[in-house]
């Protein structure tokens, strides 16, 4: 009981629980039910994008091309939907998460086949994906009026009282939780970030596990690609810039090590919803929005500092100083 109480997760969600409270003391209404349902629906595709950064970070590694990805999906998919309308939305979706799947496994080859640091493979093709986004719209905007009425309704239609985009947000997190407990490559996904050499031992692949890790952080982020577009009604170069911070901070914020090996799908929607929480907040307590980076970057770093502490462990002292044998 002590160890749950003591544990990340908890600490995160009472700090969750005091900021929203303190929030509320100024103006009521922002733990009204409805705002708070809000809220977890704007944060939605940040959750999503933080599990598949999760998957990826447990590996030792990093992603640093999501957002950029997210940007080349989704603008794919509504280039396609105001040139084709006819085309069933489902098949968009099912293009969009094949194309970011592709694009994330692009990266697992580099870093498995070729050795590359995973932070210099994703920082390229973050400029890449970037880039690729101008080359195929030429720069211009696909705008609301240019995409079918289906195609944008989907994320906003309510189904038991939530929107979809929510629904999609919690079914991911469903997933995560499965695979994580039940399949075998959450073990594997744990144990590659623990530690790779004896991982090889047990009979893991590591450069594989790494790049089905890769694959999957490319799905979801061409899945929310399709979602940021058809809930904002627009899509251009430069959508989603900067996100990466955002996604990186959730994870850990929700006690995820950059070290690998150590992380829940818990923490890492709980530190999406902290993230989710603050940026829904600077508007109510007059703070520019554009302190939100800001806010991120420090809480990464002392989200890092909370996670070395707490991994750090206490070794024997084996030699005196040598004062003390004088």
């Amino acid at each position: 009981m002590k160890r749950i109480l003591m544990s990340r997760e908890t600490m995160l969600a009472l700090a969750i629980i005091l900021l929203t409270g303190g929030i509320a003391l100024r103006f009521p209404g922002f733990i009204a039910p409805n705002n708070l349902a809000l809220v977890f629906n704007d944060t939605s595709i940040l959750i999503i994008l933080a599990l598949g950064q999760m998957a990826v970070i447990l590996t030792r590694c990093i992603d640093l091309s999501m957002a950029s990805n997210l940007a080349l999906c989704g603008m794919v998919v509504a280039m396609i939907n105001a040139s084709f309308p006819d085309v069933p939305i489902t098949a968009l979706i099912g293009l969009a998460i094949v194309l970011g799947s592709f694009l994330g496994a692009m990266n697992g080859v580099l870093v498995w086949k070729l050795d590359i640091p995973p932070i210099v493979v994703t920082l390229g093709t973050l400029t890449i994906y970037r880039g690729l986004v101008f080359v195929i719209s030429g720069g211009a905007w696909v705008n609301a009026h240019e995409m079918s009425a289906a195609f944008k309704a989907l994320p906003r239609s309510v189904f038991a009282g939530l929107p979809v985009l929510s629904w999609v947000a919690i079914a991911t997190i469903g997933l995560a939780f499965f695979a994580i407990r039940r399949l075998p490559l959450g073990r594997s996904l744990y144990a590659v970030g623990g530690n790779p050499h004896a991982a090889v031992y047990t009979g893991i692949d590591v450069g594989k596990t790494r790049f089905v890790a890769f694959s999957i952080a490319g799905g979801l982020s061409g899945l929310a690609g399709y979602l940021w577009v058809s809930r904002y009604a627009v899509s251009y170069v430069d959508i989603a810039g900067g996100f990466e911070l955002s996604i990186i901070a959730a994870c850990v914020i929700g006690g995820v090590s950059i070290a690998g090996g150590i992380g829940s799908v818990g923490g890492a929607v709980l530190g999406a919803l902290f993230l989710g929480i603050i940026n829904n907040a600077l508007p109510v307590i007059n703070v520019s929005p554009f302190w939100q980076m800001a806010i991120s970057g420090t809480a990464i770093i002392v989200a890092v500092a909370l996670n070395v502490r707490s991994e750090r462990t206490k070794g024997r002292i084996i030699l005196k100083r040598a004062e003390t044998l004088v």
